[in-house]
């Protein structure tokens, strides 16, 4: 757990979901379009060296339906009231939910790792988040750290390690077209599981990545609602004074 020494102050009681995939394919514009974060966005490897927190503030049809989601701004408090007031007084409640940028992972063993790789791991495994891969399919990324086979590869790793998690696939950068083949590959290992093919330059698949990620978020609460019952159901257990026979 020492890895975690940086990453930013993450509330364990809140949903999370944390954007994962090898370097340079997208991640941090992703969590730029969707979340109130700016992590650093360029062409080269490891862009991303910590973890990056934003927020997305989401609202409840009830205590386990997402309904709404609206991106808070700096300003007010951290709330675009102009947006937020329209849903306010619609539904049960809002819950600031959290979106976190990695860095970039390679197909590796882990004692090869260097220090950033082994902070979004150790984030996947320690915090209660949902899981967003990215993976950029038009060759672009391959070509300074990680090809397509890798990103696919990588990607059976990682879903083989937490195969539990609330989890979404996106093929991001879809703008730059595909390698010819990849999506292809990409359906052979999916095995019939779906995918979003997003592009945030031109707005293609932005709305269903909204509704996915509220809907990872649903998924997550509803696990950490489970998780306080119990820790509030031990605890009153231990109040309880013990009667000798």
């Amino acid at each position: 757990q020492k890895s975690l020494r940086v990453v930013p102050s993450i509330r364990l009681d809140t949903p999370a979901v944390v954007l994962v995939g090898a370097p340079n394919v997208g991640k941090s514009s992703i969590v730029r379009a969707i979340s109130s974060a700016s992590p650093e966005v360029n062409n080269y490897p490891f862009t991303t060296r910590g973890m990056t927190l934003g927020h997305v503030e989401v609202f409840w049809s009830d205590d386990a339906t997402t309904a709404a989601a609206v991106i808070p701004t700096a300003g007010s408090g951290g709330r675009h009231r102009s947006s937020v007031n329209e849903y306010e007084g619609s539904y049960a409640f809002s819950q600031l939910c959290q979106i976190m940028d990695s860095p970039g992972l390679l197909v590796r063993p882990d004692n090869e790792r260097n220090e950033m790789e082994s902070l979004t791991l150790a984030a996947m495994q320690h915090l209660p988040t949902a899981v967003m891969y990215v993976m950029d399919l038009s060759g672009g990324a391959g070509d300074r750290c990680s090809s397509i086979q890798d990103q696919l590869q990588l990607r059976k790793e990682v879903r083989s390690r937490f195969p539990r998690r609330p989890w979404i696939d996106v093929v991001s950068k879809i703008d730059l077209d595909v390698a010819d083949g990849a999506l292809e590959a990409l359906d052979e290992i999916m095995d019939g599981t779906p995918y979003l093919k997003l592009s945030i330059i031109e707005g293609t698949g932005m709305e269903e990545l909204s509704q996915e990620v509220m809907r990872m978020l649903g998924e997550v609460r509803v696990v950490l609602d489970a998780m306080a019952a119990v820790d509030e159901r031990s605890a009153r257990s231990e109040k309880q004074p013990k009667i000798n026979v």
